[in-house]
């Protein structure tokens, strides 16, 4: 089994031709996620749990709230996980113009403690018309110091800063990271930290349709990863980080 951690929209692309794509890469189930930014709802909440509840279990849920309403913000995660039966919340700090520290996310913290589901945050190099500071993983560090009962999945592996999301993944044991928009070309130091003492805290990703999963699958085939430490990169760490 391959789970992959960020996927092709349904509701862009349609249901069968998601699946279709998901089966010639070998994937068997796939997290999607609503985008939700402060000026626009692209992709809701409802269109998502519409797609997953037709896909017969191969897609996941991720909610995307609005953090311009707080207050509002923490019944929409309730209700994502509540009703919709959603297994994480996304947030982009990029989108909000803002690093994950500033106190208007606090309150999203908070409710995925208490709904006990993980915080997906996209770190790393951003939209190139955000600032490139509020991608930092050291931003991530002081929120798993604070909410130390937060799973956060740091994305996209905190490029160009990949060695400090690895050592913030090593202070903080609620911190994991997945390879989103990296995983065809892992580098030298995040491979070190998947063969040893992060074979459980790296999760695979593509970023599908911008990385497609066949091409980064391909290029996995030539790193050489021990068959244990695959089986947790492709599957096993997602099952456990998402209670899949």
């Amino acid at each position: 089994m391959i789970i992959d951690a960020w996927g092709q929209h349904p509701t862009l692309r349609g249901l069968a031709p998601t699946l279709d794509a998901m089966d010639r890469a070998g994937i068997d189930r796939v997290l999607i996620s609503a985008w939700v930014g402060p000026r626009n709802l692209a992709i809701s909440n409802d269109e998502i749990a519409a797609v997953t509840a037709s896909a017969g279990g191969r897609l996941v849920g991720v909610g995307a709230v609005d953090m311009g309403r707080p207050m509002e913000a923490v019944r929409e995660v309730r209700r994502c996980v509540r009703e919709l039966g959603f297994k994480a919340i996304r947030l982009l700090p990029w989108l909000w113009q803002a690093p994950p520290t500033d106190r208007r996310f606090y309150p999203l913290y908070v409710a995925c403690v208490e709904e006990e589901v993980p915080l997906c945050v996209q770190a790393g190099h951003e939209n190139p018309l955000a600032p490139l500071d509020v991608g930092r993983p050291a931003h991530l560090d002081q929120i798993a110091a604070e909410f130390p009962d937060l799973v956060i999945v740091a994305g996209h592996i905190g490029h160009p800063w990949t060695e400090e999301a690895i050592a913030t993944a090593e202070r903080r044991p609620n911190v994991c990271l997945d390879a989103s928009a990296c995983a065809e070309r892992l580098p030298g130091p995040l491979l070190d930290y998947l063969r040893g003492r992060g074979a459980a805290r790296v999760l695979f990703a593509t970023d599908a349709p911008i990385v497609t999963a066949g091409a980064t699958l391909r290029a996995l085939d030539g790193v050489g990863l021990p068959d244990d430490i695959r089986s947790s990169f492709l599957t096993g760490n997602a099952m456990r980080v998402f209670k899949l």
